[in-house]
């Protein structure tokens, strides 16, 4: 087996946790390839640097947050590489399991013991087509405090016209992230949806709404004089004018995730309550 890992560069336990890994699965006879980066961090395993974009790997191991899942995602794109997630952040719903677990997690992956789950992606079309998102487009203004004024359309037919500050576009996975925290309903990630998520409309009517996965999802600005910003899984960003639409329908490129338990509700409930939010 080859391996890639990815890991945060600010966060000690990440790195020393990606020399301990390294060393477990280079005495696994496993072929190891770790972003330059860590490499120059960890001052070792130089003939194993490799950039991101460049690993020949059967899965890349991303240590962090969903951060470093959406980054790592964003340099692997169209080469269908699975990701396996050790989680050093706060709530991680993309990653699979607590570093504490991670030796023995790979342990299992070594042996077989594990299945690959495959999730939708956005596609986004603004004159030219954009980076995939896996979690969501937030679209906003660059000044705080101020308003957009947007018109939604469905498969041509108008959702709403609305002022917020601001809306996202996303997909189940980014159910249980920003959408989440805006008010959006949280969607298994195998229902094959999109979600559309005001942020703070002005009119108390305008709410979250989930459309058809096949759908094509449009949005126009319509106030004259205001720019706005699409930010993909906040990675890229894209300036939108008046007039102009960006368009949203389910991308031909999917992501791909190395799991060993197909619990989603287990999971939503546990990082819920570390996400301060607690359930009975």
């Amino acid at each position: 087996m080859r391996i890639g890992i990815a890991a945060r560069l600010d966060i000690h336990k990440a790195i020393e946790l990606t020399d301990d890994l390294t060393d477990f699965l280079i005495k696994n006879s496993v072929k190891v390839f770790l972003d330059p980066a860590l490499v120059k961090k960890l001052n070792k395993y130089h003939d194993s640097a490799r950039e991101i974009h460049d690993m020949d790997v059967d899965i890349i191991i991303a240590i962090g947050g969903d951060g470093t899942i959406l980054r790592t995602q964003s340099f692997i794109d169209g080469k269908n590489i699975p990701i396996f997630g050790i989680n050093m952040g706060t709530v991680g719903f993309l990653t699979e399991i607590g570093p504490e677990e991670s030796f023995h997690a790979l342990k299992e992956v070594l042996n077989g013991n594990y299945f690959i789950e495959e999730r939708t992606r956005l596609e986004v079309w603004h004159n030219k087509d954009l980076a995939p998102a896996l979690n969501e487009v937030v679209l906003m203004t660059r000044k705080p405090a101020k308003m957009l004024h947007l018109e939604i359309r469905v498969d041509d037919e108008i959702v709403e016209e609305l002022r917020a500050d601001g809306l996202i576009i996303a997909t189940p996975s980014g159910s249980t992230a920003y959408a989440m925290s805006a008010g959006g309903p949280i969607v298994d990630p195998r229902v094959n949806a999109f979600i559309i998520v005001p942020i703070c409309p002005f009119k108390l009517g305008s709410r979250p709404t989930v459309v058809s996965g096949e759908s094509i999802i449009s949005v126009k600005l319509l106030r004259e004089g205001k720019k706005a910003i699409a930010v993909i899984d906040g990675q890229v960003e894209e300036e939108i004018n008046y007039m102009e639409e960006v368009i949203f329908k389910k991308s031909d490129q999917h992501a791909y995730f190395v799991r060993l338990t197909k619990e989603f509700y287990k999971k939503v409930r546990e990082k819920l309550i570390k996400g301060g939010i607690g359930l009975e």
